[in-house]
């Protein structure tokens, strides 16, 4: 899927590489012999994927915020990357109940900040913009959400990653529309995927990272919403998709400059309870869980994507099923927890398995 020989010297920006998915992705690009410029604030949680795999010797990390236009500016102004793929944000859903403004700052003038950096800057080719699944206005029916679906969101975090899809479609139309393709030269897309898992998060008050900090310590993980159902799927999934998007973009602007959905398959949308039960089969028989009974804020109980869009226009599809993406976590996680010093070469031996499916 992923055309190597694309890659290979191309320049690319990422934001918010030192975040779960800009690690990885970042990774990822190194393997291809991409050259990686990562804009990001300092890793958010300790440990981080980012630091535990060197990323900082294989690639030019920039520490910087998204909220200060400026800098980044001169960023994408010294570096002129041909690419940009936008991770940075607050990503937590439970966050942004305790700050909404930095979740709202983040998520929506970080992006505006963003485009309008690249509307001052000359040389990128392709941009994406990485949003969420809870972007859609969730009425909690029983099909996937498609594209042309309207934009919402019940919480601060949805909200925002609503109104970044918004601005990235106004941005589109006004700067960047495909009748003057030829002046401004930049294709730009969003993308929206669904609950990623994989090693390498240990985010707070997020699924994964929750039960393996309670399998390490021989407890019994908490679990908030059991009978939620969410579209999961393995974090090199959507990956997959943004780089075969890039490709696109690059190749055919604005044809492909729209949002796009890069969700599970159907049979991948599984309720809270049964995913921790294959992660515990898969972790051993000292994994244990509970439901917490505690009082929690809203978060949806049912969502999932429609992905027909993504398999018709670009080949891509999703290449494990869920049980393999937890089998591959707990082998990720298990590793880490033996030998930490392992995790760069024990991430990149994933990313060339996962390359090599066919």
């Amino acid at each position: 899927m992923v055309d190597a020989q694309f890659w290979q010297g191309r320049k690319i920006l990422l934001t918010g590489h030192t975040g779960f998915k800009g690690a990885w992705l970042s990774l990822w690009l190194g393997l291809l012999q991409a050259e990686v410029i990562g804009y990001s604030l300092p890793p958010p949680t300790v440990p981080s994927l980012f630091e535990l795999a060197r990323l900082q010797d294989s690639m030019i990390s920039v520490v910087g915020d998204v909220r200060n236009m400026e800098h980044l500016s001169q960023t994408i102004s010294a570096h002129r990357p041909e690419i940009i793929i936008h991770l940075a944000a607050q990503a937590l859903v439970r966050q942004s109940y305790v700050d909404p403004l930095e979740t709202y700052a983040t998520n929506i003038m970080g992006t505006v900040n963003l485009l309008e950096a690249i509307r001052h800057n000359q040389g990128v080719r392709a941009v994406i913009v990485v949003t969420s699944d809870k972007c859609y206005e969730n009425r909690e029916w029983c099909w996937g959400y498609r594209e042309i679906d309207p934009m919402g969101g019940a919480d601060p975090y949805s909200s925002s990653k609503g109104c970044a899809e918004l601005i990235t479609a106004a941005y589109r139309n006004s700067f960047f529309p495909a009748t003057s393709y030829s002046q401004h030269g930049v294709a730009l897309a969003s993308v929206r995927a669904g609950n990623v898992i994989g090693g390498g998060d240990w985010a707070k008050d997020r699924l994964i990272p929750d039960l393996v900090k309670a399998f390490a310590k021989g407890e019994k993980a908490k679990i908030r919403y059991p009978y939620a159902q969410r579209p999961w799927q393995h974090v090199l999934e959507p990956l997959q998709g943004y780089l075969v998007l890039a490709e696109k973009l690059y190749h055919h602007g604005c044809e492909y400059g729209e949002a796009w959905n890069f969700g599970s398959s159907d049979k991948d949308v599984y309720p809270v309870a049964r995913l921790v039960e294959h992660l515990c089969q898969s972790w051993g028989p000292e994994a244990q869980w509970e439901i917490d009974q505690g009082v929690h804020a809203h978060e949806a109980n049912f969502l999932k994507l429609d992905s027909s869009k993504a398999r018709q226009r670009l080949g891509w599809q999703p290449r494990l099923t869920l049980e393999q993406a937890l089998e591959w976590t707990a082998v990720w996680y298990r590793a880490n927890l033996t030998d930490p010093f392992i995790t760069r070469e024990l991430s990149e031996s994933q990313i060339k398995r996962y390359q090599d499916l066919p």
